[in-house]
């Protein structure tokens, strides 16, 4: 496996940043109310991660550590920028489903958290990788829970109905959706049932000698692995550190 493929099954399968690390949390449980919005907000991260790992490797050397998070998150924001101008351009349906929470991928961990821990410190090529296998990591773990969410809560698969639902007025036998699944504690339970998936699989990966990394960031309570100085863990944590 050569440096690009293992950036790429890093980000997808080893280090998934929804299922392992556990970072995202706020767009993956409030964005997924369906497969289109769980691909649309993945897909806008995946480029955001992209083109910031690139342009923060580039300027590695020039960055100076004093400044280091401020300038990281000026140069995520413009390209944050460039995609809501485009979204709103162009996928207008989109855009309005998945509204404030398109600024806020400026403050996403998983971006702060891989241009903190790889791009700052590696070259452009695997930087971009990297990108890429993180993005479509979290592109696939929101598109995951949307679709089952929008299975569960309304029969449906990217807007088209694959579940014939029920018809009380005609006796018309079919099935019932469970409207909670696209409510917001759906998001819980489908990201519950999804994570203790992934832990058996993790378990057996610990069985066969080939673990997976703990989970971390948000969820994990390691405030240091994901990069977001600024979110008020890191900072509740760094105050601490300080009074002892």
């Amino acid at each position: 496996m050569n440096k690009y493929t293992e950036r790429l099954y890093n980000g997808i399968v080893k280090e998934n940043p929804t299922f392992i690390l556990m970072l995202g949390m706020c767009p993956t449980l409030a964005v997924t109310t369906s497969a289109i919005n769980g691909v649309g907000m993945g897909l806008s991260t995946t480029a955001v991660l992209i083109m910031s790992n690139l342009m923060i490797s580039l300027l590695r050397k020039i960055i100076p550590d004093g400044v280091r998070m401020p300038a990281f998150i000026v140069i995520v924001a413009s390209f944050v920028t460039i995609i809501q101008f485009l979204l709103q351009g162009y996928v207008q349906s989109l855009y309005s489903s998945l509204g404030l929470y398109i600024p806020l991928i400026v403050v996403n961990c998983i971006i702060l958290g891989r241009a903190e821990g790889y791009a700052s410190k590696n070259p452009v090529g695997t930087s971009i990788f990297d990108g890429i296998g993180m993005g479509l990591g979290f592109t696939c773990g929101l598109t995951l829970i949307g679709i089952f969410r929008e299975i569960l809560g309304a029969g449906q698969a990217f807007g088209v109905q694959i579940l014939p639902l029920a018809d009380a007025a005609s006796g018309k036998m079919g099935y019932t959706p469970i409207t909670i699944f696209i409510l917001a504690p759906g998001a819980f339970f489908v990201l519950a049932i999804l994570v203790a998936v992934m832990n058996i699989i993790r378990k057996r990966a610990e069985e066969k000698g080939k673990p997976l990394p703990a989970a971390q960031g948000c969820l994990g309570g390691d405030c240091t692995s994901c990069g977001n100085r600024l979110c008020s863990g890191h900072l509740h944590s760094e105050a601490k550190k300080t009074e002892s």
